[in-house]
């Protein structure tokens, strides 16, 4: 089922990846059109992002899957750097995925938060083998929200910035999307109408936020943001997406993304808000 009406999850990922992020994560929240975040259980940053949520009732938190870039909280062990690494360890049985994805969402259990969405690091969920195990956990913790990664057209004036290359990826993987969302509504899962993101990550400003605000389809859409503070930590971490998130944080805390919002009536909500059922 579905309602009338425009609605707008806004998410940001990689909650937990370093301190400045974190911080940037909850002034998205505070002074901007941040509604949700998901958390990464094995990031450096984790606790203190279990710490600043304490004080920030209204963000909805969910889990950040991750199998790539961090460590396993099953063993210890270091993840594999890259999607590649990851597609070799699979391939050879040398990755307990279930066995790391519980371990990651009992450990955000544990810290007192009660997960409403699920995500995965670098969308590592688009695998089948991944998939199995975030269905899993999504059944066993009862937390029914999935992203579905299939971006929205972007607005022309976007569509130029990004270049063609990107696009490309962007329709073919959007092959995919047929097959993942039967999948999901098999196992009972629900995911947002529509998803964006992915191809304006690294590349996201006011303008951009602004384009595609007012290009935002009926029902309700996700949309994945990558804010922060680009200080000496994050500085050092393994991540592309480091002075952008900045712009991001700039972005979301504009008065032209509010403004936007109200002129296309657009309802910031989260996935919390959404458990009654607005969505299929």
């Amino acid at each position: 089922m579905t309602t009338a009406g425009k609605r707008l999850v806004v998410n940001a990922d990689d909650f937990g990846f370093t301190r400045d992020v974190n911080e940037g994560i909850l002034e998205a929240h505070r002074r901007g059109i941040l509604t949700s975040t998901t958390l990464m259980a094995n990031g450096e940053a984790a606790d203190h992002a279990v710490q600043m949520a304490a004080g920030a009732p209204a963000l909805d938190i969910g889990c950040h899957l991750v199998l790539v870039g961090g460590r396993s909280l099953v063993d210890g062990s270091e993840q594999p750097r890259s999607l590649a690494a990851l597609a070799a360890r699979l391939a050879v049985g040398r990755v307990k995925v279930h066995a790391e994805f519980d371990a990651q969402v009992r450990h955000i259990v544990e810290a007192g938060i009660r997960p409403s969405h699920l995500d995965t690091h670098k969308h590592t969920h688009l695998l089948p083998e991944v998939l199995e195990a975030v269905l899993r956990v999504s059944r066993d913790y009862a937390i029914p929200w999935v992203r579905r990664p299939f971006d929205l057209p972007l607005p022309r004036e976007v569509s130029r910035e990004v270049g063609a290359a990107t696009r490309l990826r962007s329709r073919l993987l959007g092959a995919m999307e047929g097959r993942f969302s039967r999948v999901l509504a098999g196992h009972g899962c629900r995911s947002t109408e529509h998803f964006s993101g992915i191809q304006v990550t690294g590349r996201l400003g006011t303008s951009q936020l602004v384009a595609l605000i007012r290009a935002l389809p009926e029902g309700t859409t996700e949309l994945m943001c990558h804010p922060g503070y680009c200080r000496a930590e994050l500085r050092g971490g393994h991540t592309r997406l480091k002075e952008s998130r900045e712009r991001e944080l700039e972005a979301l805390t504009s008065q032209e993304a509010r403004a936007a919002l109200a002129e296309c009536g657009v309802a910031l909500v989260s996935f919390r808000d959404l458990e009654g059922g607005l969505e299929s």
